[in-house]
């Protein structure tokens, strides 16, 4: 079976360096195991790396025990929906690649909203 991403197509890999996903593979992927929905492929801001550490979620620092090199702005990273919509509410949501965005995003926030914050195809790269 093959998984959609919210434009109704193949889901394509959101990034393999660093290598993201809920299951550490490159996409975007979900199942009922994946509790924060790992769905919003994003090219990270700093603004949004220092929102997401003011909220509790610090995606900067490395953790090797959890496979995780910490992220820097500019790097590609499977987000949790609901994180991203807080960053959105907030003004800091980081540009979103919507080919590597999972189906289940709409879920939690609208394509408009996506789209609104859509990355630009030249400056997508996996």
């Amino acid at each position: 079976m093959t998984t959609k991403n919210v434009l109704g197509t193949e889901l394509q890999p959101c990034s393999y360096d660093p290598l993201t996903g809920f299951y550490r593979d490159g996409c975007c992927k979900t199942d009922a195991h994946d509790l924060g929905s790992h769905v919003i492929c994003a090219r990270v801001t700093q603004a949004f790396l220092d929102f997401s550490v003011a909220s509790g979620n610090d995606l900067v620092t490395p953790r090797p025990d959890a496979r995780f090199a910490g992220l820097k702005a500019g790097d590609r990273w499977c987000l949790c929906a609901l994180r991203w919509k807080q960053a959105q509410q907030a003004g800091v949501a980081p540009p979103v690649v919507l080919e590597c965005t999972h189906l289940r995003a709409l879920d939690y926030v609208t394509l408009e909203q996506l789209l609104a914050h859509e990355l630009q195809p030249s400056k997508s790269r996996p």
